[in-house]
C-alpha cells in the first residue's frame, strides 16, 4: 500500500489585489487564507477524505510580504489523532530577482476528516521516524493540553452591553464566492474576515493603521452556510505599548429566522504603525466596567498562556 504524502508546498506570486491598505504589503488575512488552503490540501492528501478546519493556534506574523514577491506555503503533518491531523504551516517569500526565501509566518492548524454525513472519520495514523519528526510530534501533543486551557479560558468570558470597550461590528451575507469544496464557507475566508475586523477595531481606536502580529485560539464551532447572514464582532480587550489585543467573535444565521449562532472565535494582536510602517505608540485604553476589567484580565491570562507555549517549544 502506498503511503500518502505527508507534506505539500504551494508556490505562487503575491498579487496586487492581496495587499493591505498600508503600503504594498499583503494583508494578514490573505496569509491566513493561504495557510488554510495548504493545510487543507495536506489533510485531504493524507486522509483521503473531505476535511474541515477545527482549530488554528499560535499564528505569528514575523515580517511583511510584498506584492509581486514569490510565496511558498509549506504544510507538513506532525501528528495524528483518531480523526484529526495536526499540520505545521510555514509561509516564506522571496524577491523573484534573488530567489532568497525568508520566513514570514508560521502556525499549527488542526483539520478533522469527516464522512459524507459530516461526522468525524478515522485517518491513517502517522508515526514519527526521525528525531525531528519526534520533536515536532511531541510539541503538537504538548499543545493539545495548552489548547484546551486556552479554549476553557475563552469560553468563560461574557460579552454584553455592560462592556464599554471600543468595538466594531460588520454584517454581510456569505457569498457563493466564499464557498469551499464542501459547500460551506471556506475556513480561510472566515479567518480573513477576523483579521479585517481586528484591523478595523484597532485602526478606529488608535487613529493609525495597524498590522497583525499574532492570532490564536481560532476555534471553529460550526460551518457557515452560503447565503446566511454573518456578523463579525471585534472588541478591544487590552492595550500594550504598541499593540492592541482584540477578541473577535463570528456569528451566522439564516436570514429568514434571524437566529444567530457562534461559529468562530479568536484573539488577535495588532500593532499600530505610522505612515512609514514603523511601530508606533498606542493610545492606552482603561477598563471602566466590571466586565471591562474581567476581559482585560482575560487578555493578560492569554498572554501568560502564550508565554507558556513559547517556553515549552524552547524546552
Amino acid at each position: 500500500m502506498t503511503t500518502p504524502p505527508r507534506s505539500i508546498t504551494l508556490r505562487f506570486l503575491a498579487a496586487p489585489t492581496e495587499v493591505a491598505t498600508l503600503g504594498g504589503a499583503v494583508q494578514g488575512g490573505r496569509i491566513l487564507e493561504w495557510i488554510d488552503k495548504a493545510a487543507y490540501a495536506c489533510a485531504v492528501g493524507w486522509s483521503g477524505s473531505y476535511c474541515v478546519t477545527a482549530y488554528v493556534g499560535n499564528i505569528k506574523f514575523t515580517r511583511s510580504i510584498e506584492s509581486g514577491h514569490l510565496v511558498e506555503v509549506e504544510a507538513r503533518l506532525v501528528h495524528t489523532g483518531r480523526s484529526s491531523m495536526h499540520i505545521q504551516c510555514t509561509v516564506s517569500s522571496a524577491d523573484p530577482r534573488t530567489g532568497q526565501f525568508t520566513e514570514a509566518s508560521n502556525c499549527l492548524i488542526i483539520f478533522v476528516a469527516v464522512d459524507d454525513s459530516g461526522k468525524p472519520t478515522s485517518v491513517p495514523p502517522w508515526q514519527p521516524v526521525t528525531a525531528t519528526d519526534r520533536a515536532e510530534s511531541e510539541e503538537a501533543v504538548m499543545r493539545i493540553g495548552l489548547r484546551a486551557d486556552i479554549e476553557e479560558a475563552m469560553s468563560k468570558q461574557n460579552y454584553t452591553d455592560a462592556g464599554t470597550a471600543p468595538e466594531s461590528l460588520t454584517r454581510f451575507l456569505a457569498a457563493p464566492t466564499d464557498v469551499n469544496w464542501g459547500g460551506k464557507t471556506h475556513g480561510g475566508t472566515v479567518m480573513r474576515w477576523i483579521d479585517e475586523a481586528a484591523y478595523l477595531c484597532g485602526t478606529s481606536w488608535n487613529g493609525t493603521p495597524c498590522v497583525s502580529v499574532y492570532a490564536g485560539g481560532v476555534r471553529f464551532y460550526r460551518p457557515i452556510q452560503i447565503g446566511h447572514v454573518v456578523e463579525v464582532d471585534a472588541r478591544l480587550l487590552h492595550t500594550g505599548a504598541q499593540t492592541m489585543h482584540i477578541s473577535v467573535h463570528v456569528r451566522s444565521g439564516d436570514p429568514r429566522t434571524r437566529e444567530m449562532n457562534l461559529t468562530t472565535h479568536c484573539l488577535t494582536v495588532v500593532a499600530a504603525v505610522d505612515e512609514d510602517g514603523a511601530a508606533t505608540a498606542v493610545q492606552q485604553w482603561v477598563p471602566q466596567s466590571d466586565e471591562d476589567r474581567k476581559l482585560e484580565a482575560h487578555a493578560r491570562e492569554l498572554i501568560a498562556l502564550r508565554d507558556r507555549a513559547r517556553i515549552g517549544a524552547l524546552a
